[in-house]
């Protein structure tokens, strides 16, 4: 289990797949309270054929580290691993909070990226006074509470509720710390007003029933981009584990073609 010391965090990552495989290698980052495990089956699937890295954001998995304050600091943790990796050219591929990462990142470094996977993911965080009001209500309650709350919701109605408890725990089982500072910094992120900039072909994915981060939200998003595809999936929030299948297969053929998924 390969770490990497980062500025008084211990990442760890996985770094699978041929060196010569296809194209540049994929660089999957997960969401909050999440950790590097979210991508299993995309991991497995692309590692196959090409170069593929995964980390666990510090503070989460098995990742050591205080809560970032900032998507900024998860950023440069993110490329810190890759120079340290020899990886110059590469296809982010975010879900969630890793969507807002892989933003930042390819805004602070637009020649290193080929292109960009955003899944659940928006450039801003919005809220209607009462949704505000009930997040700031949420952040009160008991933070295991909290956690299952947040992790609960996350989920399209039907998705098997043994398999929610596993997610609530072991996002129950990230640092409180890191979980509060890292909400602090999803709920400060936004970079709609310069996503503008990001001329790399972009896969927008989101679960149909998201209601963490709502569609409309999204729409926006991809609304403000020069070159998006967008593909709605009947799933809720957590689409790479509950629509695997379908999202890995959406990624494989945006990274094989030239501008569309």
């Amino acid at each position: 289990m390969p770490k990497l010391e980062v500025d008084g965090a211990v990442l760890v990552y996985d770094d699978e797949g041929p060196r010569d495989g296809v194209g540049v290698p994929l660089v999957f980052i997960h969401g909050w309270t999440a950790n590097r495990h979210r991508w299993d089956d995309q991991f497995a699937h692309f590692s196959a054929e090409r170069r593929v890295v995964r980390l666990d954001l510090r503070g989460h998995g098995e990742s050591t580290g205080a809560g970032a304050r900032t998507i900024d600091e998860l950023a440069r943790d993110v490329v810190a691993l890759l120079d340290h990796l020899e990886v110059e050219r590469f296809v982010p591929v975010g879900h969630s909070m890793g969507g807002m990462i892989a933003q930042t990142l390819t805004l602070a470094h637009p020649e290193r990226v080929e292109r960009m996977v955003l899944v659940d993911s928006i450039s801003r965080m919005t809220y209607s006074w009462a949704r505000g009001l009930l997040l700031a209500v949420s952040t009160l309650l008991p933070f295991k509470l909290f956690v299952a709350v947040n992790i609960q919701r996350a989920f399209a109605p039907g998705y098997p509720k043994d398999k929610i408890r596993q997610y609530i725990d072991a996002s129950a089982a990230t640092p409180r710390e890191v979980v509060m500072t890292c909400y602090g910094a999803m709920r400060a992120f936004d970079v709609l007003d310069r996503v503008h900039e990001i001329t790399a072909a972009t896969l927008i994915v989101h679960g149909y029933h998201d209601i963490q981060l709502p569609l409309s939200q999204m729409l926006r998003m991809a609304n403000a981009y020069p070159d998006a595809v967008v593909r709605i999936v009947d799933a809720g929030h957590e689409l790479p584990v509950e629509k695997p299948a379908e999202l890995t297969t959406l990624i494989g053929k945006f990274v094989a073609g030239p501008t569309t998924a």
